[in-house]
């Protein structure tokens, strides 16, 4: 059964940094593409970040790039998501995602496995 765990969300003043991490469990992380998805209220669901499963690539929209780094750690079968520099624009429930298929970054509209969500805000 896959399952996650999500934490590292919280509050945070423009600027700052925030970690987020997903343990997962029933499924080897690795062989994976995994991604963050984050949705505010009243907007659409936007992924922020993926790494596909056949050589690490990573992805990144421009609403976050230079600002966000997801990686992961085989050993603790966690994806992590470091977030620098935040902006009140990036307010919303982070989600961690999981898809078997090896292209899920580069063509899935939607990724199979999902996290529970964490709730990242940014305000003075």
């Amino acid at each position: 059964q896959v399952q996650f765990v999500e934490s590292g969300g919280g509050s945070v003043q423009p600027g700052g940094s925030l970690r987020l991490s997903c343990a997962a469990s029933g499924f080897t992380l690795n062989s994976y593409c995994m991604a963050w998805f984050r949705q505010a209220p009243g907007k659409e669901r936007e992924r922020v970040a993926c790494v596909n499963s056949y050589d690490d690539t990573l992805y990144y929209p421009d609403s976050v790039k230079g600002r966000f780094a997801i990686s992961r750690d085989n050993a603790k079968n966690t994806v992590n998501l470091q977030m620098n520099n935040l902006k009140p624009a990036d307010t919303a429930v982070y989600f961690c995602a999981a898809d078997p298929r090896p292209t899920a970054c580069d063509y899935a509209a939607d990724f199979k496995f999902w996290g529970q969500g964490t709730q990242v805000t940014v305000s003075s």
